[in-house]
Order: structure tokens, then C-alpha cells, then sequence
């Protein structure tokens, strides 16, 4: 992954990680250890998903940039699926407290969102690559003559 991709990847997890952090810290406090284990499940699951897609959408958009909104859709509807999936596989469980995974898959999309928005506001990344053979603002083209 280039310096760029690591950067966004990073400054997108570390605030989600803080945010399941505190989410399993109140989760522990109001519901009990299952609720820290559910907190804690949705924390990875969100990381997991979230950059599992950031970093596919960043290939494809280097590789088939024209495939790109296509794959963003269909990245996001398969995230939506495979929750659903893991959803229904542990519908009954008793290993974590449903309410605190839940509330905390909320929060922690919600902070991986919003983190991943700004930081691809504060990045410079170059839309457009710039053509080598014009001048800058600061060169000037040494033509003589007139430009007729």
C-alpha cells in the first residue's frame, strides 16, 4: 500500500479504536462482561470491514478506476450482506450482549466514516497528473519571435 492509502487506513482505525474502546469500557460498566465482549466484537468487526473495503476501493481505483463507483457500491452492499450473514448466524447467542454490539457497530461506522471523510480532506492527493512538459507558473516558455 502506498505512504498515502497507510495514512488514510490509519487515521480512520486509530478513532474507531478509541471509539470501541470507550463503547466496550461502558458497555462493561452498564451490561457486564458480555456487553465488553459485544462491544468489543463489533469494534473488530467495523475495523475489519471498513478496511478491508478502503483498501480494495484504493486498488481498484489505481487498476480500473473506471470500475470505481461500481465497486463502491457493491463493496458496500456486500458489507451490508455479510452483516446480515454474521447477524443471523448469532441471533440467539449468549456469548455478547446484542444491544451493546449493536450500538457500538453504530458508533464505531459512524466514527470510521467520519474520520475516513476527513482524512481524505486534509490529504493533497493529485486528481489530475500534471503534464510534465508544460511550464509552471513560475517558468516561462523561451519562445522568440512573435505567436502569430
Amino acid at each position: 500500500m502506498p505512504s498515502n492509502d497507510v495514512r488514510i487506513l490509519a487515521q480512520a482505525a486509530v478513532p474507531t479504536v478509541a471509539v470501541g474502546a470507550i463503547a466496550a469500557v461502558v458497555s462493561g460498566v452498564v451490561a457486564g462482561g458480555k456487553g465488553a465482549i459485544g462491544a468489543g466484537v463489533a469494534t473488530v468487526l467495523v475495523i475489519l470491514f471498513m478496511g478491508v473495503s478502503l483498501y480494495v476501493l484504493q486498488r481498484i481505483a489505481k487498476t480500473l478506476p473506471h470500475l470505481f463507483q461500481g465497486m463502491g457500491l457493491l463493496l458496500y452492499a456486500a458489507q451490508i450482506l455479510l452483516l446480515f450473514i454474521f447477524m443471523a448466524a448469532f441471533k440467539n447467542t449468549t456469548l455478547f450482549h446484542p444491544k451493546a454490539f449493536a450500538l457500538t457497530l453504530v458508533a464505531g461506522t459512524l466514527a470510521w466514516i467520519g474520520a475516513q471523510t476527513w482524512a481524505h480532506m486534509k490529504s493533497k492527493i493529485l486528481y489530475v497528473e500534471p503534464d510534465p512538459s508544460t511550464p509552471t507558473k513560475g517558468e516561462q516558455s523561451h519562445k522568440s519571435g512573435h505567436s502569430s
